[in-house]
């Protein structure tokens, strides 16, 4: 389980929603979670005006031609810029002179399950804590990998919605996502950290609103009716939402909005009152073969130089001293966590995400998307 109450619940400013506290970490470790098998994808375009299907076959098991000694990164899809300067950096210092790197970048439940199926890993930045975690029952990962003072997380961000120039449908809040004039775009909570993340930030708005749970739970059936495709990743999403120009919203991680803006995309960025702190896990495996590199790296990614990149590219440092020094970051008057609010992945993973018994396997079925 993660560390309990490490970050407040409620947060006024960038600087004190990136600061870190310590708490006590459970000794018990939750069972496994499976997710719904690959093959089964949410299929659907719900939205009128936006059908969009999905490609219904499994995504394949990535495959590496790993060089004897590289360090091998598995990754979610967003940060991939972030290590794309990160690593020079750190093959620029004494520690990683001469070495070696072979990346891999995809969902982050399809990157665990690669791992686990044998994609060779020394390093794990995904996007969940469950990700890395359910890895550590099979030998994978060490049992404390979140045993450092940050519990494992590497960089932070926030659920926010990009929208289009001029955000024309006035897109400010949680409750404009379900109007009958609103197409959404969200990616697909069974292979992608970004769509839990999502779902969990828009459940939570409305408990902070003062909704009861049913309520809550209703509007997250009322916000499934919005989507119009569900995407195996948010870059995936971020692609379609762009390039596809489907929807009028996109809920998504803050900074792969940013990272849109950055590349002269056209789209805003709207930070709504109540969201939720998007925390991302970094964790160093037992089975790849340069776990002294491998370890020097995740030491370097928390540096004050790699997390001053990951703010460059508009991911929240995990680093107070670094959050510091960038101070324009959005700051909504409520931001919610996992851990305060919702009581841990080891609840909340379940209860939402249970392909058989969680409430969006419910929402889904009440929809026909589990055809």
């Amino acid at each position: 389980m993660r560390r309990i109450n490490r970050r407040q619940a409620s947060v006024k400013g960038a600087r004190t929603l990136m600061s870190s506290t310590s708490g006590t970490r459970a000794a018990a470790r939750r069972p496994r979670l499976g997710l719904l098998a690959a093959g089964v994808i949410l299929a659907a375009a719900v939205a009128p005006g936006a059908v969009l299907a999905q490609d219904p076959t499994p995504a394949p098991v990535p495959s590496l031609a790993v060089a004897p000694g590289a360090v091998t990164l598995v990754a979610y899809t967003t940060p991939r810029e972030a290590y794309a300067e990160i690593i020079p950096a750190f093959q620029a210092t004494e520690a990683g002179a001469g070495v070696q790197f072979e990346e891999s970048y995809g969902p982050s439940g399809d990157q665990s399950r690669a791992v686990e199926a044998g994609l060779p890993a020394d390093i794990l930045a995904l996007s969940l804590w469950p990700d890395v975690e359910r890895l550590v029952a099979l030998g994978i990962v060490a049992d404390g990998w979140d045993d450092n003072e940050h519990g494992g997380i590497v960089h932070n961000s926030v659920v926010g919605f990009a929208v289009r120039p001029g955000n024309p449908k006035g897109i400010t809040g949680w409750d404009d996502l379900v109007r009958e004039d609103v197409v959404v775009i969200t990616p697909n909570p069974l292979t992608s950290g970004g769509a839990q993340w999502n779902i969990l930030a828009a459940y939570q708005a409305q408990i902070d609103a003062g909704k009861s749970e049913e309520e809550a739970i209703d509007y997250l059936r009322q916000l499934a009716g919005r989507v119009a495709v569900w995407d195996r990743g948010a870059r995936d999403a971020l692609t379609t939402f762009l390039t596809a120009g489907q929807g009028d919203v996109l809920i998504a991680y803050e900074n792969e909005a940013i990272f849109a803006q950055q590349a002269g995309q056209p789209l805003e960025l709207v930070i709504p009152d109540n969201t939720l702190l998007i925390e991302n896990p970094v964790a160093a495996t037992l089975t790849g073969d340069a776990s002294v590199q491998a370890e020097a790296f995740v030491d370097f990614l928390y540096t004050p130089q790699a997390q001053a990149i990951f703010a460059q590219k508009g991911f929240r440092p995990e680093l107070a001293e670094v959050a510091a020094q960038f101070p324009d970051f959005p700051q909504p008057s409520k931001v919610a966590t996992v851990d305060g609010d919702l009581g841990g992945w080891t609840e909340a993973r379940p209860k939402f995400f249970d392909p058989e018994t969680g409430i969006m396997a419910e929402i889904f079925r009440g929809l026909g998307l589990d055809d």
